[in-house]
């Protein structure tokens, strides 16, 4: 029975059973948070006397008969979409933050992937996860005497982490091959439980291989190019294969970032082997079943590998079990499949193989349709095949105990899994009383929290006892409290507040309305410009008139996170606009109480309004970078000085900064269930994954039949589309109307092979429209012209009206699948 509560990782955000662990051994609880770990620590002897005790019994039977109840009862999946009961989502991610006692994370993308398992455990929607267990994982951070960053990596021991063997339908423990060059991959696989969900991860730290193949999963973002072409094998390719052996068909695959996209290969290839079809079908009945979720803002952000490395590793792959040539293979990974010196591009296979592609906010979705739009040459912008769900963050996992209780009180234990409207109503009507104690409650929590960090930090480092005594008393638990923590890089502007370092310290040590600023984040091992950021802060924070107000605390991970996330009382975020993809860590202060001071990018340019929070920069993007940081850090100090710090200690007659707790009364209502991860999964579930399945199911319909007729029409296409050709055009007006007119001749093609349409561009506040041309006609003369009419309204002239033709058949994605086109002109 305990080794069942402590291998299920619902428990690291339900803290129902943290009595239990505690009871067994407080001291290995506190400092690992990893239940599995005090289960396997503790004598045999101390489990039996204190499991005898019947308080503790009790406690334990309680929790067990709960999880049954949690387990076995109706979620909003099978209520709202009970058809769907067979259906399973295979979400592929190269990392996982679920826990601290499972440390295979880096940062957003980990929590992202580790929120939604979670989310979609809650809401009963059948998702099942595949990721990687490494051996070191990422790197622990230390800073040492000098102020310098050090990077650590301790061992990932299996039988210390809350994960459990998987074995094979005999009881063998279960081993699988992924290829590689001169001798395959043995892979192992774990299992770790979220809830109602399954996390399966490979491990390539097996006897039988090389130990260069033992340490492919040894580091997450790691070695160089070729390790992490491996790591991405072994994701894609391995953990296809690992659901495979498991006994579980997935009909759609989601691609959380295009470091899986060997999965669509993969795939591709059963499907081949079960019905005998070839790639191209298999590919054309698969990818439909696949999305791909871009979280990279940047084209320099995506993996890409030379050609030879690939073909190296993949090149037997492809023509031996894809039956595809190197060409064919690298071209799919290509924008040019003539350009023999393009790398290969993961995010151009995840594309290729998929059935729709999204964005993880609003404006990273119009950023990603500029990114993807090259290969979509001459299609409109608008019109790139990208949308976006933007991310939500597991409130469960975030809120403070506090906090937990305020919404319980206000909402309901079962909030976040109800209508997201009433919360918002019910959280309104909380006094302005209840919501300041919640402010000061968790703010005087952080600080204790980051006095004893800060000390025992100190004295790891070898500093003065003094120094490590004063720690103990830095910070009050009255004053303002700004936090700053993620990943040190040069777009983020980690030190835009250490611009002008002098007036920051006026902020923050002015007479009466003091603040204080706790600032933690990693920079990756290989980042110069990263490591220099985070030493100058540290070299000012050692400054004795700063010491006292401002803090680094080091190796930021998911509990100091929370921590953070759960006190502080304002959220500030610096990043270059449009570089931040999304960004998760400004959610995770709303349920809480905490306001946000953001850049206008990812999220926050969706989210903020005056009545919520604050907003650094225009809105705009800048070519200029250097100036733009200047009026930015500018901005950021007013702001600090004329309306953050004010507004905090603007106090009534009973103490209560009415201004301050109006505006978190509206972050919490407001935003918190926008921003969540139920919401988020509740999104995918309806706007994709449920469509993937029907569509998945309809084209390996008969073995791929329908899918072999397409590879069919897109042959044709192939031989007939190059003698496309538009004729005359014209206007003839109609009463109230005008009809636009024009011949087309289509080579060999049938009209229900193309469609033909009219677009006009859009205006400032008008959205771009397109008309469909319906054939009028059949071709009456030895060309084969086809005549082709549609009528448009008199608001705006027949010559902003451009016809075009593009390639069309029922069930396939245009553009995404088939992105040719021809304008008229």
């Amino acid at each position: 029975m305990l080794a069942e509560l402590a291998l299920d990782l619902r428990w690291s955000w339900n803290h129902a059973a943290d009595e239990v662990w505690r009871q067994l051994d407080p001291g290995l609880w506190e400092s690992t948070r990893n239940a599995w770990a005090v289960l396997q620590g503790v004598s045999r002897d101390r489990i039996g006397r204190v499991f005898s005790k019947p308080d503790f019994h009790q406690l334990v039977q309680a929790l067990a008969h709960h999880r049954k109840q949690a387990m076995d009862a109706e979620t909003w999946f099978h209520a709202d979409h009970p058809q769907f009961a067979s259906t399973k989502i295979a979400y592929f991610s190269m990392e996982f933050m679920l826990s601290e006692a499972l440390p295979i994370y880096s940062g957003g993308l980990g929590n992202v992937a580790g929120d939604q398992l979670k989310a979609a455990g809650d809401l009963g929607v059948p998702v099942v996860g595949v990721g990687l267990l490494y051996q070191r994982g990422y790197f622990r951070q230390e800073i040492d005497a000098y102020g310098k960053q050090q990077a650590l990596y301790p061992y990932n021991d299996p039988a210390q982490l809350p994960i459990s063997p998987v074995h094979g339908a005999t009881g063998e423990v279960l081993r699988l091959q992924v290829p590689s060059p001169g001798q395959p991959v043995w892979l192992r696989a774990w299992r770790a439980r979220v809830g109602r969900v399954d996390l399966y991860l490979l491990d390539s730290n097996d006897s039988a291989n090389t130990p260069a193949l033992r340490g492919i999963t040894s580091e997450l973002y790691g070695g160089g190019s070729e390790l992490r072409l491996r790591q991405e094998m072994v994701l894609g390719i391995g953990g296809w294969r690992l659901l495979h052996a498991l006994g579980i068909t997935a009909q759609v695959c989601h691609l959380n970032e295009g470091h899986a996209a060997f999965a669509v290969l993969e795939r591709a290839r059963a499907f081949m082997a079960e019905h005998g079809r070839d790639f191209p079908v298999a590919l054309e009945a698969t990818r439909a079943g696949n999305l791909f979720s871009t979280h990279t803002a940047v084209a320099a952000g995506f993996d890409r590998f030379p050609p030879d490395l690939v073909l190296g590793h993949l090149g037997t792959y492809a023509e031996h079990d894809l039956g595809i040539s190197p060409r064919d293979f690298l071209a799919l990974g290509r924008e040019d499949s003539r350009n023999a010196a393009e790398p290969f591009n993961m995010a151009y296979l995840a594309i290729r193989g998929s059935g729709a592609v999204a964005g993880v906010s609003r404006l990273h979705g119009e950023v990603s349709r500029r990114l993807f739009s090259p290969l979509f040459p001459r299609w409109p912008l608008r019109e790139v095949p990208v949308a976006h769900v933007t991310n939500g963050v597991h409130v469960p996992t975030w809120d403070s105990a506090a906090a937990d209780q305020l919404w319980t009180e206000a909402c309901g234990k079962e909030r976040w899994l109800g209508n997201a409207n009433q919360l918002g109503t019910d959280l309104r009507q909380v006094p302005a009383a209840a919501l300041w104690r919640l402010r000061c409650a968790s703010r005087k929590a952080l600080v204790d929290y980051a006095r004893e960090e800060l000390s025992r930090q100190l004295a790891m480092t070898g500093a003065s006892q003094a120094a490590v005594e004063g720690a103990k008393q830095v910070f009050d638990p009255e004053a303002l409290t700004l936090g700053f923590a993620r990943r040190f890089a040069g777009y983020k502007r980690p030190n835009l507040l250490l611009r002008d370092r002098e007036r920051l310290l006026r902020i923050l040590r002015k007479p009466g309305r003091p603040t204080q600023l706790i600032i933690a984040g990693k920079a990756h091992p290989a980042d110069e410009e990263g490591r220099g950021m985070i030493a100058e802060w540290v070299e000012f924070i050692r400054r004795a008139d700063v010491r006292p107000q401002v803090i680094f605390l080091s190796d930021y991970d998911m509990r100091l996170a929370e921590h953070l996330v759960q006190g502080v009382d304002v959220w500030i975020n610096t990043p270059r606009r449009p570089w931040e993809a999304c960004g998760t860590s400004g959610m995770k202060i709303l349920v809480n109480g905490g306001l946000n001071l953001s850049e206008l990018d990812g999220w926050w340019a969706e989210a903020y309004s005056p009545e919520v929070g604050w907003a650094l920069g225009d809105g705009q993007e800048h070519l200029d970078q250097a100036a733009c940081d200047a009026i930015e850090a500018e901005q950021l100090y007013s702001l600090l000085e004329n309306e953050v710090v004010p507004t905090f200690y603007d106090r009534d007659a009973e103490g209560l900064p009415t201004g301050w707790v109006k505006r978190m009364r509206e972050s919490m209502a407001r935003l918190t269930p926008l921003f969540s991860a139920t919401r988020s999964v509740k999104e995918y579930t309806d706007r994709y994954y449920l469509p993937a399945h029907s569509a998945y199911l309809e084209r390996a319909s008969d073995g791929g039949a329908q899918s072999a007729a397409t590879v069919e029409w897109r042959n044709r296409l192939d031989s007939h589309w190059p003698l496309v050709r538009f004729g005359e055009r014209w206007v003839e007006g109609r009463p109230g109307r005008n009809e636009i007119m024009l011949r087309l001749t289509l080579g060999g093609l049938v009209p229900g092979d193309v469609r033909v349409e009219l677009y006009a561009e859009g205006l400032a506040g008008v959205p771009s429209t397109v008309v469909e041309m319906h054939r009028i006609e059949s071709p009456t003369n030895a060309t084969g012209d086809f005549l082709y009419g549609a009528e448009v309204s008199l608001d705006r002239p027949p010559s902003v009206y451009t016809p075009r033709v593009h390639p069309w058949r029922a069930g396939v994605s245009v553009p995404l699948e088939e992105a040719r086109i021809i304008w008229f002109g």
